[in-house]
């Protein structure tokens, strides 16, 4: 049994690293109410005239509309080639499905910047302007790895003898997908999409090599902060992104957790 002052340290050593992850966000938070444009301690005072200005920012809203746009396609296409990847790898036995499995894993595996530039490379050797369309497909190959995962350790936990049984009934495959299969794997489906979704919107490496002229909510980020001119602005949006990064982590938690 563990002593009382081995307790403490445990619970001291968790606090400290939750006020290490999570201190800086919530001094971004702050920021974002801070009366003044000048970012320093202790703020100058509270105020809420940061947000309307920030929304009536023209660039911003084009920018998280843009975002939020690539991000649902991007999980849209995650969630079909995903599935599809999952069931090739759980239910059929074929020469090179191990192969399959890697390479579907690799682009999360690989950092950003990596999948970037390779993205990048292919576009330009197929002279594929740069556009939202690569945007989309950038996001999908990462995004893809999310649901694949997700609804393949699903399929592992489900009795292939439901399928076979509902067949033995007389079902169609069509039928036994959706009486048998899809109920079984529907939460591991939505929440490999909410997750997808979120790491497509945060996403700023992949979007660098493959956004050309378009400008999405990240890369604004990132210039705003380069220049160093809108920072109160910056504050707000960053305040705004993980407020809608962490709402599909939470419900995919909840979704997971239900089930």
């Amino acid at each position: 049994m563990e002593s009382r002052s081995t307790r403490i340290f445990l619970a001291l050593w968790t606090i400290l690293v939750i006020a290490f992850l999570f201190g800086p966000i919530l001094l971004i938070a702050v920021y974002a109410f801070n009366a003044s444009n000048v970012q320093s301690w202790p703020i100058a005072g509270l105020s809420l005239k940061w947000f309307p200005k920030t929304w009536a920012n023209h660039e911003v809203r084009t920018a998280l509309w843009l975002s939020i746009r690539a991000g649902l396609l991007a999980t849209t296409i995650a969630v079909v080639l995903g599935t599809f990847a999952a069931f090739a790898v759980n239910r059929a036995r074929w020469r090179g499905r191990e192969a399959l499995s890697f390479a579907v894993v690799l682009p999360i595996a690989l950092p950003g910047i990596i999948t970037g530039m390779a993205l990048n490379s292919f576009f330009v050797f197929w002279h594929l302007p740069l556009s939202y369309w690569t945007i989309v497909i950038g996001h999908a190959t990462f995004c893809i790895v999310i649901v694949y995962n997700n609804v393949l350790a699903r399929l592992r936990r489900v009795p292939g003898s439901l399928a076979e049984a509902s067949m033995d009934l007389g079902a169609g495959a069509w039928m036994t997908f959706r009486r048998v299969t899809f109920p079984a794997i529907s939460t591991a489906l939505i929440a490999g999409a909410l997750l997808a979704f979120a790491l497509s919107f945060d996403e700023v490496i992949v979007t660098t090599f493959t956004a050309g002229a378009q400008n999405t909510l990240p890369l604004w980020i990132f210039g705003a902060i380069r220049l160093g001119q809108e920072l109160p602005e910056v504050n707000v949006i960053v305040l705004a992104v993980l407020m809608v990064t962490a709402v599909p982590v939470f419900l995919a938690y909840r979704v997971t957790q239900h089930r």
